[in-house]
Order: structure tokens, then C-alpha cells, then sequence
């Protein structure tokens, strides 16, 4: 367990999340319960921003919006003064109608639809990244109806292969995102993109994976781009943005790195410092830098917590601990064996003498959230709290086997309330003809 202020064990051996016990969390508001917590968030993004103005200046940070998105995260990194990534239409439509500044976006997306893009385009969106040719004729076509020029980036590929999960590996040269640098696309792309009159081509978009914790990958991907950008001042075309994504990783478990929120002001520092260096030995224009992180932003602000149901002992094999929850809450186990800490929110300090596999409530034998987990003696009706999902589990999360996808409470200073209210029946056939 990453132990913070603001995620720690009290003094009645209970977690604590936000200044709040989480056994009054589940009084309050049942399980399961997705929790997030608002001060490390905020603390992330201040982090983030200070870092990336102090260390390099003329920049942005845009919280990659896929991680967790809904109403009020857009409210808080508005506050916190930052920017947002979003890929679909429905992120925009969240972000706009609470009144986020739009030219603080960047709509990403390798198939945006019509209608997206259109929206995009209404709203006035900062940035939309490229990633086709057609999609370049589309937009232009856009654009040429409504009588606006946009701001446009192309997402290439630097062909940096990052040490992660190779599902989430997004720069490797067999991929579905972006056009390779290395193949003489890239280069094809952007002379093709600056011929359309109503595209303001400004920069270049790259994000090399996700959950990387060696800092190497980052700054050869700033050598691959500043090379691209060298090589494109020679032939004529000098950029004025450069945004090289996010990804930086988060504790989950045992082997992956514990990181206080200050020690994540590295990864912005060692860019910024690379690309200031660079682009002075390069003879490049400083870029304006767009940074994207996402996962490190709300990742570890949030758990989740169950209610402990049936508990079915395999002699000699394992014992399976049946939750309230499973792969409609929390796929990516199932999607790509993630590792998850699981603790027993009410009993913290009690001897950890049993090893557990955390079965879901699916009809799936893959619905498994955690395996080989080591926890006190557990029985029905007490709770455990899944650690780190607060990126990627509501975001991914559905009414699979007709379940209801949990709410979302936030914490703050030992208060807690809905972000995101309860699903009820209702609402899970109110679509059905």
C-alpha cells in the first residue's frame, strides 16, 4: 500500500481514505462503492502545472480525460487551471456542459466520427490530432462549411516501444495510432495536412504507452521528435507545438514504484529539460509543450469497495473470495491481468495469514479482480478495498449481466459526497423498447 496523508491507516486499525473511515463510507452510501480522493487529485494537477511552467514556461497541462470522466473531474482541473485530452464526443459534450474553457482541449481519437468532429469543431475546440488522410479531408471539409480554420496536430509515431503491457504499448511501429516517422509516412502526412486551406497545422502529437515507470523512454521519444522537427525545418516546415502525451505509472502493487505526489514532478522536469536542450543544440523554435497525463492524476486517488460474499475453499488449489463487484466495476484484470493491493478496510493491521483469489459476481471464470492476495482470515459480510482504481474502472465499467455500475463518491477533508449518483433498475431499462 502507498501510504499518504490522505490514504492511511487509523487509529481503529481501519483505512482512511480523505480523512474519512471507510467503514462510514459503506454505512453511508452501501457497496460497491467507487471513492475518489479530491485533495490528491488536486495536489497531482498543481504539481503538474507548477512543475511544468517553472521548469520550461510556455506549456500545458491536459488531463488525459479517459482515465475517469464525468462533470465534476472537469470542474476540478479547471479549478487546478489545466487543460483536457479528451477521444469522444461524449467527453466533450461532459467537459462543455459544466463550462470548460474548450480551447483548452485536445480531441484525440484514431476514427473520430462526423458528428465529433463537427462538435469539435461548433465548439471550439483548441486542438483536434489527426491520425488519416481522410480524416484530414473530412475536417477540412468542416471546417470549410463553417468558415473557421482549426488548430490541427497529427499523431506520429516515433517508434519508442516502452517497457509496459504490450496492449498498451501505443508507439511501437505495428500500431493503430499514429503515422511512423521510421516509413517515410509521417513526413507524407504532413506535407498532405499543410495543403488544406482550412487546417492550421501547428505541431506534431506522440504518446509512446502507459504505466511506465523508466523515465529513458520519454526522453529518446524527445530525441525521436526533436530529430522529426529538425528534419522538417531543413525541408521548409517549422512547427509551433509539440505534445508528447502521457503515461507515467502508478503504484498498483508489489514491484511497481511507491511515489509521493512530489516525486512526480521528474517525469515533467527530466522532459522539460531534454526538450530545452534539444531544441537549442537542434536549432529549433522552442515549442509550445502539451503534456497528457492522466492515470498518475487519478489512478491512486481512488479504491474501491466491496462487500465479501461467498468464500469457497479449494483444498490444495485456493480459496476464492467472492466480492459484490467484478468485471462490470473493474475489467482490466480480465482485459490484461492487472495487479491490484487488496486490503481488509476493516481489520488493517491484523495478521495477513491467507492468500486469496478476489472472484467477481459475473457469470465469466475470468471475472477475477486479483489473485494470490494475502489478507487476515476474512469472512461474509465484512469489507475489502481494491487499491488504484481510480483510472480506467468506472471509465470502463458496465452493466454486464444486467449488474448496476456503482457510484462515485468524492472525499475531501473528512467529508464525503455523490459525484456520480446510483444506477437504479430504472435506469438500467430505460433505453428498452
Amino acid at each position: 500500500m502507498n501510504q499518504r496523508e490522505t490514504l492511511k491507516v487509523n487509529e481503529k486499525g481501519r483505512l482512511e481514505i480523505g480523512g474519512v473511515d471507510t467503514s462510514d463510507l459503506v454505512k453511508q452510501y452501501g457497496t460497491p462503492l467507487y471513492v475518489m480522493d479530491q485533495k490528491y487529485i488536486e495536489d497531482m494537477c498543481k504539481i503538474y502545472a507548477d512543475t511544468l511552467k517553472n521548469e520550461y514556461g510556455d506549456g500545458m497541462i491536459c488531463y488525459a480525460s479517459k482515465a475517469f470522466s464525468c462533470k465534476e473531474i472537469y470542474r476540478i482541473i479547471n479549478n487546478m487551471g489545466i487543460g483536457a485530452d479528451s477521444v469522444s464526443g461524449g467527453e466533450l459534450y461532459t467537459a462543455a456542459s459544466v463550462g470548460f474553457p474548450m480551447e483548452k482541449i485536445c480531441l484525440h481519437g484514431n476514427n473520430k466520427t462526423y458528428n465529433e468532429l463537427c462538435f469539435a469543431v461548433e465548439n471550439k475546440v483548441g486542438y483536434i490530432v489527426l491520425d488519416s488522410y481522410t480524416e484530414a479531408d473530412t475536417l477540412d471539409d468542416i471546417c470549410k462549411g463553417q468558415g473557421v480554420k482549426q488548430k490541427v496536430l497529427i499523431r506520429v509515431n516515433p517508434g519508442v516501444e516502452a517497457h509496459t503491457h504490450h496492449f498498451i504499448q501505443t508507439a511501437k511501429v505495428d500500431s493503430k495510432f499514429g503515422f511512423s516517422i521510421d516509413s517515410g509516412e509521417a513526413e507524407k502526412v504532413v506535407k498532405y495536412v499543410k495543403e488544406k486551406a482550412n487546417l492550421d497545422l501547428v505541431g506534431l502529437h506522440c504518446h509512446i504507452g502507459s504505466q511506465i515507470f523508466e523515465t529513458k523512454s520519454f526522453l529518446l521519444a524527445v530525441e525521436k521528435m526533436t530529430d522529426f522537427y529538425q528534419y522538417l525545418k531543413n525541408i521548409g516546415i517549422e512547427f509551433d507545438v509539440l505534445n508528447l502525451g502521457g503515461g507515467f505509472g502508478i503504484y498498483y502493487a508489489e514491484g511497481d514504484e511507491k511515489k509521493s505526489c512530489a516525486e512526480y514532478a521528474n517525469y515533467i522536469k527530466n522532459i522539460a529539460n531534454e526538450l530545452k536542450s534539444a531544441v537549442e543544440k537542434k536549432g529549433l523554435k522552442k515549442p509550445y509543450l502539451i503534456l497528457e497525463p492522466g492515470r498518475s492524476i487519478v489512478g491512486e486517488a481512488g479504491i474501491t469497495l466491496y462487500t465479501v460474499g461467498r468464500i469457497k475453499d479449494i483444498e490444495g488449489i485456493k480459496t476464492y473470495l467472492a466480492i459484490n463487484g467484478g468485471m462490470f466495476d473493474n475489467p482490466r484484470f480480465a482485459l490484461y491481468q492487472a495487479k491490484y493491493t487488496v486490503v481488509a478496510a476493516q481489520n488493517m493491521l491484523a495478521k495477513k495469514d491467507k492468500v486469496y483469489t478476489i472472484a467477481g459476481k459475473c457469470c465469466e471464470s475470468g471475472d477475477i479482480i486479483a489473485e494470490d492476495c494475502q489478507l487476515p482470515q476474512i469472512k461474509e459480510g465484512e469489507h475489502v478495498a481494491v487499491l488504484s482504481t481510480g483510472a480506467y474502472n468506472y471509465s470502463m465499467s458496465s452493466n454486464y449481466n444486467r449488474n448496476l455500475i456503482p457510484p462515485v463518491v468524492m472525499v475531501k477533508d473528512g467529508k464525503s459526497r455523490y459525484v456520480i449518483k446510483p444506477q437504479t433498475y430504472e435506469d438500467l431499462i430505460r433505453n428498452d423498447i
